[in-house]
């Protein structure tokens, strides 16, 4: 086992590849872009498998597909409005991304690639980009409207464009460490537990010192880990969500400027 914690989130080559002079862009395939990968295989079967039999009376996993499918959409129709339903295959492939790259991170042997704050980011800036694209395309210039609400005082502009000015282009960041900031601490105290549990067990260990009561006392971590894992679960499902979620929030702003 593993005694640093911080070992589950190191990045290592699979397949070493680098281009330009002196080997100068690294373009290797490593354990997270395998994790990618099979995020979105598995994402993508899931929905292609499923729903190729439509039947009218769903199966299992046509039932979970549909459930996801109309999570996303309510969500998207409810935070947007309807008009932003041309906008869901956009909204729904973030989310099943996210979804699974969190839940494959449970696996053991797996590694989580939604605890890296350069991927995260990068998933804050495509939603930025492609909000504020849409935003241009559907206002042109008025899209700037945002940033002064209806009614603000003469006085007090310059101050209101500044501060929603600051809160929108920061919307990349926030996004991109509330979901790196909860995935990460999750995952170093699940890891953290089952090293703790895994030293008592050793210490304590029946046949050792002969006394029962050591070897119950070993195990006691063990029941602070199955709900512990089951919250990490939660979480990593919520997490999916809220980005999801803002995501619609953010296309509400750029579609009808509020």
């Amino acid at each position: 086992m593993a005694h640093n914690p911080l070992e589950q989130f190191e990045i290592k080559e699979l397949i070493p590849f680098s281009v330009g002079s002196n080997a100068a862009y690294d373009l290797s395939f490593t354990n997270s872009s395998l994790a990618m990968v099979l995020a979105v295989v598995l994402a993508s079967a899931l929905m292609i498998f499923s729903m190729r039999g439509r039947a009218q009376i769903p199966g299992r996993m046509q039932a979970l597909a549909e459930v996801l499918y109309e999570f996303v959409a309510d969500t998207l129709k409810t935070a947007a409005g309807k008009d932003a339903m041309r906008y869901f295959p956009f909204v729904f492939s973030v989310f099943m991304f996210l979804l699974f790259g969190n839940l494959l991170g449970m696996v053991p042997g797996m590694f989580t690639f939604t605890s890296h704050i350069i991927v995260t980011f990068a998933m804050g800036m495509l939603v930025f980009l492609v909000v504020t694209g849409i935003g241009f395309a559907r206002h042109g210039l008025k899209f700037f409207k945002l940033f002064l609400p209806h009614g603000v005082p003469v006085v007090l502009a310059p101050m209101i464009i500044c501060i929603e000015l600051i809160s929108y282009l920061i919307r990349p960041a926030t996004l991109a460490v509330r979901l790196f900031a909860n995935m990460l601490a999750g995952h170093i105290l699940i890891k953290l537990f089952a090293m703790f549990s895994g030293m008592l067990i050793a210490t304590f260990a029946l046949g050792q010192d002969g006394h029962i009561l050591g070897s119950l006392t070993s195990l006691m971590p063990l029941a602070v880990n199955v709900p512990l894992m089951a919250l990490e679960f939660f979480v990593a499902m919520l997490q999916a969500f809220i980005f999801t979620l803002l995501t619609c929030v953010y296309l509400n702003d750029a579609i009808n400027l509020h």
